[in-house]
């Protein structure tokens, strides 16, 4: 068999991180099986439609390395690759399903269908449509279509029986019949619904596996009575279990629910932006590396066979299996993505992280001041994501205040004291080193503080404290008065000392 996959986005917003996820499965299962990988964008739903948000698809799909063969911008022997620009392709289908008994013209209103909704849910039934234009003769129907009677085209869903489907996720899968709606086929605009245009769309296209969110494990039956009544193999299916975060449950007044020892009680759902979780444009504005985040999120609904877990695109193709794939919900954890970007950051060269953060720095810190390669050779080891870096390196274009709480360390047995003790040793210390480096710097401090008799940490920590007002840097005290040069190290230091009462 010649596997084609499709990514079949709705235009309707960001690139989320459960969307981007199906995609690179897609993706991965056609090119370990030497397929094709098609796109195809479903923008029947217009009213939803968000301007701008197909281009974003494609610049998020390509930032991702996933190149497709097929698509609107690459073209394709099945395109178009637009279904609005497919409109014609629907009806020949729809009125054949007419004319087989496994399709109807449905002629009711907007008013009638709310009422007999609202009475359902008045009863707390689940609303179904009770078949009235499945009786209409077809002279009844005839007039209608000739009086320009709005209509729209449902599928004729039997009353008994079972309809089932199989999945490579969630095996044997049978319903009752009497279970499902009579959905709509084609709308009154005359486009397809999302229902009918993606069957109609996945078999013209040749599609062999269908991979989607499991929140279309209702629909498969009523697609596969279709492929069945139009005479057609269905795809495999695989139904993907969505991404969900992990949140403090809430109340009905939106208070934090707590245990019995006074921890917030912990409740899971799915990821929503509208909820504040990050998508995935949202994590690469972050400074979150693209390589990192596919490969992290490839591992929440996959597993790989060993304990390995770092896997570059071109090692996915070759070992991404749908065996892998999880029947569990898998949750995004924030920290489990900084730990996996800042490993990636580690592997880095010198040079290709200087390449990624300087736009970072310079945005905090100029482009001239400082010894900007020094510095990201500082936080390579430290940072977990770009975005950190500005935050991080502040205190050099500004010293900010501090309380003289910040020299007390226990470990280095260091207090205010203490600190007045080492900042007078090293003050006049600084004043002799020649050669501003920080070779030289280091070399004159060691020795100095050899010479006197205290621990390093006595002296480096309050140093430290003293020209940042920071308590964690990228950076000993060395590399800071390095990279802050004579006269600002000076100054700072004088200032501390001074605010010290020394």
């Amino acid at each position: 068999m010649n596997v084609r996959t499709r990514f079949a986005p709705s235009p309707t917003g960001y690139m989320h991180l459960g969307n981007l996820r199906t995609a690179l499965y897609t993706y991965l299962y056609a090119r370990r099986e030497g397929g094709q990988f098609i796109v195809r964008i479903e923008d029947t739903d217009q009213e939803r439609e968000v301007e701008g948000a197909t281009e974003v698809i494609f610049k998020s799909l390509k930032t991702a390395g996933l190149e497709h063969d097929e698509g609107p911008d690459v073209g394709g022997p099945c395109g178009p690759y637009i279904q609005s620009q497919r409109k014609s392709t629907y009806m020949p289908f729809a009125k054949k399903l007419i004319e087989s008994g496994h399709a109807y013209y449905c002629f009711c209103t907007k008013e009638r269908l709310e009422e007999a909704r609202a009475e359902a849910e008045k009863k707390g039934e689940t609303f179904k449509y009770d078949k009235k234009c499945l009786h209409l003769t077809k002279e009844e129907i005839q007039k209608n279509l000739d009086a320009g009677v709005p209509y729209v085209i449902r599928q004729n869903i039997p009353t008994e029986g079972k309809a089932s489907f199989d999945d490579v996720i969630y095996g044997h899968v049978e319903v009752d019949c009497s279970t499902l709606d009579d959905n709509v086929l084609i709308k009154a605009d005359g486009l397809p619904t999302y229902n009918f245009a993606n069957v109609i769309d996945d078999h013209l296209m040749g599609i062999t596996h269908v991979m989607r969110g499991n929140e279309y494990l209702s629909s498969a039956p009523k697609y596969n009575l279709l492929y069945e009544a139009l005479g057609w193999t269905p795809p495999t299916y695989v139904h993907l279990t969505p991404v969900m975060v992990e949140v403090p449950e809430k109340d009905e007044n939106g208070n934090p629910v707590l245990d019995e020892a006074g921890h917030p009680v912990m409740t899971k759902r799915k990821m929503s932006k509208r909820k504040g979780d990050p998508s995935f444009e949202d994590l690469l504005s972050q400074g979150y590396l693209t390589e990192a985040v596919i490969n992290y999120l490839v591992l929440l609904g996959w597993s790989p066979r060993g304990e390995r877990e770092f896997y570059s695109l071109d090692e996915l193709k070759e070992v991404f299996d749908l065996e892998g794939l999880s029947k569990s919900s898998s949750v995004f954890d924030i920290q489990k993505m900084n730990w996996f970007n800042a490993e990636y950051i580690r592997r880095l060269s010198p040079e290709a992280f200087l390449e990624k953060a300087e736009p970072w720095l310079e945005k905090a810190l100029g482009r001239d001041k400082f010894d900007l390669k020094r510095v990201s050779e500082l936080l390579q080891a430290r940072v977990e994501y770009l975005a950190q870096i500005p935050e991080m390196v502040d205190f050099l274009a500004a010293m900010p205040e501090f309380s003289s709480d910040l020299y007390v360390h226990k470990k280095m047995k260091c207090d205010q004291e203490v600190a007045k003790k080492g900042l007078k040793m090293i003050r006049p210390v600084l004043e002799t080193v020649q050669n501003w480096t920080e070779n030289d710097l280091h070399d004159t401090v060691m020795a100095a503080i050899s010479q006197s008799g205290m621990k390093n940490g006595q002296v480096l920590w309050p140093l430290r404290v003293a020209i940042s007002g920071k308590a964690s840097t990228p950076g000993g005290a060395i590399e800071i008065a390095y990279l802050l040069g004579r006269e600002e190290t000076i100054r700072r230091l004088d200032k501390s000392m001074a605010d010290l009462g020394e």
